[in-house]
């Protein structure tokens, strides 16, 4: 008997959504674009950084791990605000604050003032992404929702090419002498204009029943905090720490702090508060699996992407815009397989066209491994266009499926909390993923040379993509009963 899961309560919006939905969604995938775009070029220029600026092997890592760490931390508060004192209000207020803070980025004077200003960049982005996902189940009825989110997947695809590609470029073109803070002042006129549209296009905040009582609980986003740090921080700095001690253990100790989180809680609903995180959404199954899906996907994603441009550019000595214009066929692939997926697929196959996405990214998967080592040392771009293409486009088949399924059964004042956990759960994959990853590809290049590592981490990706496929099975076949929306 075929699993459904019940369509979300009537939130206001019309049966033909909101008027101006798909240039609010323009709006929302600026935002995101400013936001991977910041996970991707700064890697680029840490080189130039350094020479220019100073400080030592952990400064550098930490211009990029203090944002993605800030980031992932407070992700679910920024989501939950939006539940309590509005989306797009939150949305504009982040959008502000990164801009500001990507300005204060490229105008520091050393390399402990970057690193406080990448922190910065990453709070105000854990206000600003989490309102994305919110915004577009507000705006779109559920005909248009899965070609809504099979949009996200070309936009993933297009900025993890652009990074490093436009990083290269911004630091070697030297504009104004200005090197490699172009980086950041790239935000500058993105976020301007971001903020500007949102106030004049996003739709106006409702009133929901969580704003009604609105009031944040200050302890749960300090333990549900510092379970995220104690979880994520090992995961970020400890491949290049080589695993010492202290990272089992302080991964080892999220796990009763999250108890604690749970615990208090329990307590606030018992007395009438406002949880941090809705528990009715526990007791949604396509969202709790969404979860778990999403977990072991985002972690092959993220490993795959860093292994591939390590390879490249350690491996075969490749520079980074030669790396990175490597990529168009990945991003090619993932855009027609997006707009397939979404415009298409999803709405009618649901999780099949998600198996199906996870089955031919995983033979893109196995296509890498072949090319590497067939070619070896020869490897060129033209060389890898075949298996990148079927990788990508197996990638962007998964991205409609996977969100419409996740948040279709999401009430109006869960949203946000929903789209925290989704985001956070994103950066959690992505954290192990190249944690495990990038440390078997270290591992086995120390042994047996970077060709043979990189393609048997290939392969290790390729069977991630299996295990995210069989948990899938969890997931419910489709994201609202057949024959709503159609």
């Amino acid at each position: 008997m075929t699993s459904q899961i019940a369509p979300p309560r009537s939130t206001g919006t019309p049966p033909t959504g909101y008027r101006l939905r798909w240039a609010g969604l323009a709006v929302i995938l600026a935002a995101e674009i400013m936001d991977l775009l910041d996970t991707t070029i700064v890697g680029v220029a840490s080189p130039a950084i350094r020479r220019d600026l100073g400080g030592s092997d952990a400064q550098i890592q930490w211009i990029s791990a203090a944002y993605t760490l800030a980031f992932a931390v407070l992700l679910i508060t920024g989501g939950r605000l939006g539940d309590l004192f509005g989306r797009k209000r939150l949305f504009t207020v982040g959008a502000a604050g990164f801009t500001l803070a990507s300005v204060l980025c490229a105008a520091a004077p050393g390399a402990g003032t970057l690193i406080a200003a990448r922190t910065v960049q990453g709070l105000f982005a854990a206000l600003l992404i989490p309102q994305g996902l919110g915004i577009i189940k507000e705006m779109f009825p559920p005909k248009e929702m899965g070609a809504a989110f099979g949009l996200f997947g070309p936009v993933l695809g297009l900025s993890s090419v652009l990074g490093p590609t436009l990083g290269g470029y911004l630091t070697d073109a030297d504009w104004f002498g200005l090197g490699w803070r172009t980086v950041f002042l790239i935000n500058l006129p993105v976020g301007l204009l971001t903020v500007l549209a949102a106030t004049r296009i996003l739709p106006a905040d409702r009133r929901t029943r969580a704003a009604g009582t609105a009031r944040l609980d200050p302890v749960g986003v300090v333990v549900l905090s510092l379970a995220v740090l104690l979880l994520v921080y090992p995961l970020v700095q400890g491949r290049e720490l080589d695993w010492p001690l202290w990272t089992f253990v302080a991964m080892a100790a999220s796990l009763p702090t999250l108890w604690l989180f749970t615990l208090h809680q329990r307590h606030v609903l018992r007395r009438g508060g406002t949880p941090l995180i809705e528990p009715s959404l526990f007791g949604k199954r396509a969202f709790v699996s969404a979860l778990a899906t999403g977990l072991v996907f985002f972690a092959a994603l993220s490993g795959l992407m860093l292994v591939f441009t390590l390879y490249l550019q350690i491996g075969l000595g490749w520079t980074p815009l030669h790396a990175g214009l490597s990529m168009i066929p990945l991003s090619i692939g993932v855009v027609g397989g997006a707009v397939l997926s979404g415009a298409a697929l999803a709405p009618k196959h649901g999780r099949r066209v998600l198996h199906a996405g996870m089955v031919v990214a995983a033979v893109g998967a196995l296509g890498l491994w072949a090319s590497v080592e067939h070619w070896g040392a020869g490897l060129t771009s033209w060389g890898l266009i075949p298996a990148l293409a079927v990788a990508g486009f197996g990638l962007g088949l998964i991205m409609a499926p996977f969100f419409d399924i996740a948040l279709a059964g999401v009430e109006e004042e869960e949203t946000g909390s929903a789209a925290g956990v989704l985001n956070a759960q994103q950066q959690l994959g992505g954290s192990i993923g190249v944690a495990l990853l990038g440390t078997a590809f270290f591992g086995w290049a120390g042994t047996d040379g970077f060709q043979h590592a990189a393609g048997r981490t290939y392969g290790l990706t390729a069977a991630l993509l299996a295990a995210a496929f069989a948990v899938a099975f969890l997931l419910p076949r489709q994201a609202r009963p057949e024959g709503e929306g159609h």
